[in-house]
């Protein structure tokens, strides 16, 4: 079932947590770097601790307190790119973009961003100190909560993906690049391919082959067609990325996959998580033929991105890629 499948993933990321601390993307810092970095971002501030956030899987992230009592949370890239796959396009400069775009037109809460850094002449990747967002992760609290209180979650992460939906563009693309598609369909085959090579590169078993991937695409090409507008996408909002307080949302966190294509790209939109309050808030809780025709490809991206960022980033725990391509094979069948 669904939920079952729900279930399974999210144990599965409790046991993979341990790996994802190791994740080669982790560009940690020692605590006199982090020092000059925070002197340079808050010249009349003083730190009291600095405290590493562990639950992230790709970036490294800290917890700063000053001893002003003020908070503020670092964020750091990786130096290089491999640990990326190549779908993943200058992620923090798309984190920063989505960020000022939602704090611009929407009405939830993203943080504000206090300073960011390029230069790499204090620490050798791209780095930005932003505000601490209230409240507590919804992963880490959701099996404490009650029922209804994950309801009125999920509806209200429903309507923040419907908010999104209403930013627009006149073409597709990452946000952390300036490449772009004048279709939804070129868009999506160019994701496709770029997955298929980095599994190429590394000599990734991910079921199918290249020709088969391509021709089943081709075949659903019609689908794509109905959709001329992108919408900003989040693509991640699984509940690691959802902040709560007072059993409402109170942010949104990690921009850094956002790009322009459409709402149903979201991970919160895939088979094993689409959940009926998540999608009463949307305000769409069925699907003609061609938008499941979508969907169904926007879980094979996520799957292969799932089973292949396993070995691009190093886990020590291959469980995610097993989970991902069992998921790969109901959704292909």
């Amino acid at each position: 079932s669904l939920v079952g499948s729900e279930m399974c993933i999210r144990d599965r990321i409790r046991s993979c947590i341990g790996g994802y601390k190791m994740a080669i993307t982790k560009n940690r810092q020692s605590e006199e770097t982090i020092s000059s970095m925070a002197k340079m971002a808050f010249p009349d501030k003083q730190i009291a601790e600095i405290r590493e956030l562990t639950e992230g899987m790709c970036n490294v992230t800290y917890a700063i307190t000053f001893k002003d009592g003020s908070e503020s949370i670092l964020k750091i890239a990786a130096k290089d790119r491999r640990g990326n796959t190549s779908n993943e396009v200058n992620l923090m400069q798309a984190e920063i973009n989505a960020m000022k775009l939602v704090a611009e037109n929407c009405s939830f809460k993203v943080a504000d961003v206090q300073y960011y850094d390029t230069g790499n002449t204090i620490c050798d990747g791209n780095y930005f100190f932003m505000e601490k967002l209230e409240g507590d992760n919804f992963f880490l609290v959701k099996d404490g909560m009650s029922e209804e209180e994950i309801a009125t979650i999920d509806t209200e992460i429903g309507k923040i993906s419907q908010e999104l939906s209403n930013i627009q563009n006149s073409e597709f693309g990452f946000l952390g690049e300036d490449t772009r598609y004048d279709s939804l369909f070129k868009f999506v085959k160019q994701m496709l391919e770029n997955l298929i090579s980095d599994a190429q590169k590394r000599g990734i078993d991910i079921i199918y082959d290249e020709q088969t991937f391509l021709n089943k695409l081709e075949n659903d090409k019609s689908a794509f067609e109905t959709i001329h507008n992108a919408s900003l996408v989040h693509w991640d909002m699984w509940e690691g990325n959802v902040f709560i307080k007072d059993g409402h949302v109170s942010g949104i966190i990690d921009w850094e996959r956002a790009l322009w294509g459409e709402p149903f790209m979201d991970d919160r939109f895939r088979i094993h998580n689409r959940g009926k309050h998540f999608l009463e808030g949307f305000g769409q809780t069925s699907f003609s033929e061609d938008e499941l025709k979508r969907l169904r490809w926007y879980d094979i991206i996520l799957y292969l991105t799932m089973m292949i960022e396993v070995f691009y980033r190093e886990f020590d725990d291959k469980g995610q890629y097993f989970w991902a391509r069992e998921m790969l094979e109901q959704v292909c069948k």
